[in-house]
């Protein structure tokens, strides 16, 4: 699928430049259409909930082909907070490493169970070798997100898992900010645990995350919130005893069914696309604005590897956030900054448009 026919499946797109899709993308038609199908049978009466229970299963294998991992290494939960709490809880106690400027999902569930290190920012940024130097032999984890939300930079998740394994400890990646829009090598980076929240690149309703552990590391993985999902299928309702499933499922949690079934039809319009040519797209288009928009004053907040993700420090972020959102351009004022993110269905046009505000002094 073309970069003109992905965008063409967007409504919003008709009459606003999204760069904001680091909040939240416009609905694509197929995860749209799919949350009106479910709505309609429930108003009319004609809804299975078996049916839309089986959404979360069908997503798991579509999710694992996407990020090349065996689907019984996956859980279906809710949230990036409860992925990291899921994580948080089956560890052994001891001393995490986390960016200080962490997006505060991926920060306050190590707070509440472990003895944390909070890595301070330099410069503005979260910095590589800052994270490598707070690592000792005592870290039983260090948290990251593969490309931070405030900053937009890409975090060398290479050197990282290099760093983790000189000292023994875990790896934990958040791809919320990334997946969908970057291609990620599981293979790679071997990650001991991955979590996605699926509502920003990946297209999908609130609602619906996933956690993919390392096979290595399921013995250790225990349920936050153990429930009727926690069994192998197939689920029973009523009694005892309790017997977790084998697979990462065993962590799964109750799903939020109208999430889920947008979720199965989002990951199934992701999946379709090439992901190379997505990327290729989307850091074009980012590094189009980084030169352009600093050749009227404007630069990154970082001068990092670059993403799709575009943040440049201003003055004053909430009067030029005002002014792009007066010419139907939606980005996020984060303080002395402005965030602008490329996903596919972004063109030139939207380059240049925004441009055409950001010069207007």
């Amino acid at each position: 699928m073309s970069p003109e026919e992905f965008r063409g499946l967007f409504p919003a797109l008709r009459s606003a430049v999204w760069l904001d899709t680091p909040g939240l993308p416009p609905g694509a038609a197929p995860v749209t259409e799919a949350l009106h199908e479910a709505v309609s049978a429930w108003s009319s009466g004609e809804v299975d909930w078996l049916a839309w229970d089986a959404a979360a299963a069908d997503a798991r294998p579509l999710f694992a082909r996407l990020i090349g991992a065996d689907p019984a290494t996956v859980s279906t939960l809710g949230s990036l907070a409860e992925s990291a709490a899921t994580v948080a809880g089956s560890l052994p106690r001891g001393r995490v490493v986390v960016a200080a400027e962490e997006f505060r999902s991926n920060l306050f569930p190590w707070l509440a169970r472990h003895d944390v290190v909070a890595v301070p920012a330099r410069d503005g940024a979260t910095r590589v070798e800052d994270l490598v130097a707070a690592l000792t032999g005592d870290t039983v984890l260090l948290a990251v997100s593969e490309v931070t939300s405030r900053e937009g930079q890409r975090l060398d998740l290479a050197a990282l898992r290099e760093a983790t394994d000189r000292v023994g400890a875990r790896l934990f990646v958040n791809l919320t900010q990334s997946l969908g829009a970057l291609r990620f090598d599981l293979a790679a980076v071997r990650p001991d645990y991955l979590a996605v929240h699926g509502y920003k690149w990946l297209l999908c309703p609130r609602g619906a995350a996933w956690l993919v552990t390392r096979p290595d590391r399921l013995g250790e993985l225990t349920a936050l919130a153990p429930s009727w999902k926690s069994t192998s299928p197939p689920h029973g309702y009523f009694g005892g005893p309790m017997r977790p499933a084998e697979d990462a499922g065993r962590c799964d949690t109750s799903p939020a069914w109208l999430s889920w079934i947008g979720a199965r039809a989002a990951l199934r319009l992701v999946g379709s696309l090439d992901a190379g040519r997505v990327e290729r797209h989307c850091l074009g288009l980012a590094r189009e604005l980084t030169e352009q928009a600093a050749r009227i004053g404007f630069r990154r907040v970082v001068s990092g590897p670059p993403s799709q993700i575009v943040v440049l420090r201003t003055e004053n972020a909430d009067r030029l956030a005002a002014r792009l959102r007066a010419r139907d351009i939606r980005a996020t004022a984060l303080g002395d900054r402005v965030r602008f993110g490329f996903h596919y269905f972004n063109d030139e046009d939207d380059v240049r448009t925004t441009l055409r505000v950001l010069a207007e002094r």
